[in-house]
């Protein structure tokens, strides 16, 4: 007949004193208060493994854990034990995923997402990711396990780049710890994703479109132009003026090489990998885009090819002419004319669009093909981009006429 074991109380526990060797106080069910001599209290558990041998367990030190405690770990384990779960094994299966998930930190998971995705990014928007992770949010929630990480902690964090004003940031990293959250749950490293519940939590960025003049503005900004008191080189008055008339974006004109252009039969094709829309990782539109010039145009390149003719590129670089001129160079001249905040090299696109639309009464499809803008829908992207060729060679003479008729004396 099995020994009964009659269970402790807490006074027993508390007022258990050492004595020269290690003895135990039994509570039943395998469990039992270790005292050693130098009065040391441990809360252990034996218990027969399957194959028949004795085996403890440890709960940890008195009056850390209570007599209560120590019986709630003793029952949990008994339970495992009825269900065929060794306790032992399981307690250190339990301690390698608490060690594996510690392991997990959000760096990590988001330096592996990221490298999982380069090959779907431009590399320039690849390097933009990762340094932002790295400046903002790596110091304050990188070592943390990503299964650990608490909405407070994540908000704090983006709060922390909205009270320096950089609400765009705040917003664009917001979304990239979304997909990071994603990623860990698809790969079993966490079973939420905090981030994307934040809906309310950021201040609202406003949208804010390039600034550009108005039609009504464009007669004083020429005059300004011709008069060139901000004492501009001639190779950038004639690349604003390009842009003026053919309203191409401006890495578009500035990176281009005078092997894309004929000077004599005035063709100008850009290569589908120099488009905006081709330079896209995934699905890049393979459309090579017809430059509709205007006689105006064409001159203003055969002015300009006496100046940069022998070099690679149309606008070289002042400092290297082995490398295109700065994308900076066009902002940088606009401001000089005083028209800081008020005008930008995208603004001259969105500038022509609204002005032959208004003035001229061309209609928005033409403009848009000029534009090179990708299709709102299959069935427009399905068409060839050089559509509307003979209409927008027309439109493009008369934009430049117009201008003209603008200006106290011709573009050119």
């Amino acid at each position: 007949m099995a020994k009964i074991i009659k269970p402790l109380s807490p006074m027993q526990v508390k007022n258990a004193r050492p004595q020269e060797k290690i003895y135990r106080l039994f509570d039943g069910g395998g469990l039992y208060l270790e005292v050693t001599p130098l009065g040391s209290k441990f809360w252990r558990m034996k218990f027969r493994q399957a194959n028949g041998k004795e085996n403890r367990l440890s709960f940890g030190k008195y009056p850390d854990v209570s007599l209560e405690q120590a019986r709630q770990r003793r029952d949990e384990a008994r339970k495992l034990k009825a269900a065929g779960i060794d306790p032992s094994e399981n307690r250190k299966a339990l301690k390698e995923a608490d060690l594996e998930r510690a392991a997990n930190t959000f760096e990590k998971i988001a330096r592996q997402w990221h490298t999982n995705r380069l090959e779907t990014w431009q590399p320039s928007t690849a390097k933009d990711i990762i340094n932002r992770l790295e400046k903002d949010i790596f110091p304050e929630i990188g070592a943390l396990p990503i299964s650990a990480i608490t909405h407070k902690q994540l908000i704090d964090t983006l709060r922390k780049i909205e009270e320096r004003g950089a609400n765009e940031i705040a917003k664009r990293l917001k979304a990239n710890c979304a997909r990071i959250f994603s990623y860990a749950i698809q790969h079993g490293y966490t079973d939420k994703n905090i981030a994307a519940d934040l809906t309310d939590v950021l201040k609202p960025v406003r949208k804010r479109h390039f600034a550009a003049i108005t039609t009504d503005e464009l007669p004083n900004f020429l005059k300004i132009m011709e008069r060139n008191e901000a004492r501009l080189y001639m190779s950038t008055r004639i690349a604003l003026r390009l842009i003026l008339l053919l309203f191409l974006r401006t890495s578009e004109l500035i990176e281009t090489p005078w092997s894309e252009i004929n000077l004599e039969t005035g063709e100008w094709i850009i290569p589908w990998n120099r488009m905006k829309r081709g330079k896209l990782a995934m699905n890049p539109d393979k459309t090579d885009h017809h430059v509709c010039m205007s006689r105006q145009a064409l001159e203003l390149l055969r002015e300009l090819h006496t100046l940069t003719g022998r070099n690679q590129w149309l606008f070289p670089n002042q400092r290297d002419p082995k490398k295109p001129m700065s994308n900076g160079a066009i902002l940088m001249a606009i401001r000089r004319m005083g028209y800081q905040n008020q005008m930008t090299g995208h603004g001259f696109r969105a500038l022509a669009m609204s002005t032959i639309k208004e003035r001229l009464g061309y209609r928005h499809e033409v403009v848009d093909r000029q534009l090179a803008h990708a299709q709102k829908n299959k069935i427009d992207s399905a068409y060839d981009r050089a559509m509307f060729l003979d209409e927008r060679k027309k439109m493009m003479q008369e934009w430049a006429d117009y201008l003209d008729g603008l200006s106290s004396t011709k573009i050119v």
